[in-house]
């Protein structure tokens, strides 16, 4: 018997909720699901899904403990976590960032045959969009 998972949902440390939210939901389209207590966009929760990809966001602060810059180390250490998203059209992908002014490279196939779009997101994560360039071994759908 094994464990009956329906999705997996991952948690984000963020400095700034509202530059956070802006991204995500207006550059990226996710919706709101739920959050916390909240005025506007500001608030310590959120879960927020596009499709089938769930993330949720979570305020490395308090509001009343927030520090006026983020802590240099511990954004850093924020490189070693990458999303990634399987996405049909990863040019498109391209074209929507680009379009909404985020400075992003070009879609690039890597060797084990994934055509792969990679950006930062405001907190320093990175976030992959990519897809099979082989539709033998396309194991997305």
């Amino acid at each position: 018997m094994t464990i009956k998972v329906r999705g997996v949902c991952v948690l984000l440390q963020v400095f700034d909720m509202p530059t956070s939210v802006r991204f995500y939901r207006d550059v990226l389209g996710f919706e709101v699901i739920q959050t916390s207590p909240r005025t506007g966009d500001q608030f310590d929760w959120g879960w927020l899904r596009l499709n089938d990809a769930d993330i949720m966001l979570n305020t490395a602060y308090e509001q009343e403990y927030r520090p006026a810059q983020p802590d240099a180390v511990r954004v850093a250490a924020h490189s070693d976590t990458c999303l990634y998203f399987s996405c049909p059209d990863v040019d498109a992908a391209y074209e929507h960032l680009r379009a909404h002014a985020i400075n992003v490279d070009g879609p690039k196939v890597a060797p084990y045959g994934m055509k792969q779009l990679y950006v930062k997101d405001p907190d320093g994560y990175d976030l992959c969009f990519q897809w099979s360039v082989d539709p033998a071994n396309d194991l997305n759908g």
